[in-house]
């Protein structure tokens, strides 16, 4: 039997979603939420969360009548999915094929971290390949890694700006090393 946190009845449990994340609308601002747990927790938790929901965080009218049309974006998951694969299949390939950078182990979502060699801070690091190759990669203390050496990927990217980006961050690394070694 399939399991799930919205089926949990022995604490107060909320279990959200949204269609930034199954639509891949960011902006559009329209969750839900469900709650379970003892009843008369999830019952007052409930009546606190319609207060502040009719207060603060009510749903406009153009995203009330746009919701079927958005909703109707079932394919986002699967592309989403699909790209990512691909992504992940091209980077572990280029990872293989040097000796500088290591992944780490994925654990979900869309991002890959990469452990590159200290040539300087990861700020500075990824400063130069956006300034210098138009290429947008996160510092790892973003992620609150503790130090140098950690840098992050978005495996959503088009494919091909992907591939070239990566590309680019490995030459990089590579010229940088051999400029310090």
């Amino acid at each position: 039997m399939l399991s799930s946190f919205a089926s949990n009845n022995k604490a107060l449990t909320f279990t959200m979603s949204g269609l930034s994340k199954i639509s891949g609308l960011p902006q559009m601002k329209v969750a839900w939420l469900i709650a379970t747990g003892p009843e008369a927790l999830k019952q007052q938790a409930i009546a606190r969360l319609e207060m502040i929901a009719d207060t603060y965080l009510s749903m406009n009218t153009p995203m009330q009548l746009a919701l079927p049309v958005l909703l109707e974006r079932d394919n986002f998951q699967q592309q989403c999915v699909e790209r990512t694969r691909k992504n992940l299949a091209h980077l572990d390939k280029l990872v293989s094929t040097q000796k500088l950078c290591t992944r780490l182990n994925l654990e979900g979502g869309w991002y890959a971290i990469l452990k590159v060699p200290l040539t300087g801070s990861d700020e500075d690091l990824a400063l130069e390949l956006l300034n210098n190759h138009g290429v947008y990669v996160h510092p790892g203390h973003f992620y609150d890694f503790p130090t140098d050496g950690y840098l992050v990927v978005s495996l959503i990217t088009p494919e091909l700006p992907f591939a070239a980006g990566i590309e680019a961050l490995f030459a990089l690394i590579d010229e940088k090393f051999r400029k310090d070694s």
